[in-house]
């Protein structure tokens, strides 16, 4: 019973300081028992690790490392990222249809600290690239996905026309004034990631998120909290 009793308290104590809205409005779970207790509620909301989730797929976290628009290390250094049940199911799919031609997909950034962002915010405050504070991202909830198309024989990155993180007009989903190599790869990845529900972000031919992303809580959780929680 004293176990229990203790339990129920230190719970009760972490929902109610969940429950305090950010400088902003929002609420953000930083506590990785809260977490637990809504997937026990709702299963849809587990994160899941794509490296287990789906094999084969391949990783390029630009955020692990110094090589994205930061220039620093974002991320402690990780070998997976996550996804909640939804994406990394209709991602599964994804890699699925596009095995069967000969090609995979390379994942740049999947879930993102809210504390990532907050500091992404003060570098590019443009929020055609860089999700505001304000209002959250994608990445957040565990609902966005970077990535791009690989061929399978050779690993190889197909032409997309810009690199990852590419802030100009030329990596929009809408640039046409590309050779007609890379709007078919672009169109290959677009089409593919449409059918199984994502929506193409306008300004970053990389980045699809779920239609009903705002449905998950912000998260501002460790990659080493996740891996706890994923056992």
């Amino acid at each position: 019973m004293t176990f229990s009793w203790v339990f129920f308290c230190t719970y009760n104590n972490a929902v109610a300081q969940s429950k305090v809205s950010n400088k902003y409005g929002l609420l953000v779970i930083k506590d990785i028992n809260i977490l637990q207790k809504e997937t026990e509620l709702n299963p849809g909301k587990r994160m899941i690790d794509l490296r287990r989730f789906i094999p084969g797929i391949v990783f390029d976290l630009k955020y692990a490392t110094p090589d994205n628009f930061m220039h620093e290390r974002l991320y402690p250094p990780i070998k997976t990222t996550y996804l909640r049940l939804p994406a990394a199911t209709a991602l599964k799919k994804v890699a699925a249809e596009l095995d069967r031609l000969n090609l995979g997909i390379k994942i740049f950034d999947a879930y993102r600290p809210y504390s990532v962002t907050e500091k992404m915010w003060k570098v590019v405050k443009d929020d055609r690239y860089a999700a505001d504070p304000a209002t959250g991202s994608g990445h957040n909830r565990g609902a966005s996905v970077d990535l791009t198309i690989i061929d399978l024989k050779t690993k190889k990155e197909l032409p997309m026309g810009t690199g990852f993180d590419n802030f100009t007009d030329t990596a929009h989903q809408g640039f046409t004034g590309l050779p007609k190599e890379i709007l078919k790869n672009r169109n290959v990845l677009k089409s593919v990631m449409e059918k199984y529900g994502f929506i193409a972000l306008k300004t970053e031919w990389w980045h699809f998120y779920l239609a009903d992303s705002a449905n998950y809580e912000l998260l501002d959780l460790s990659f080493a909290e996740l891996k706890k929680l994923d056992r």
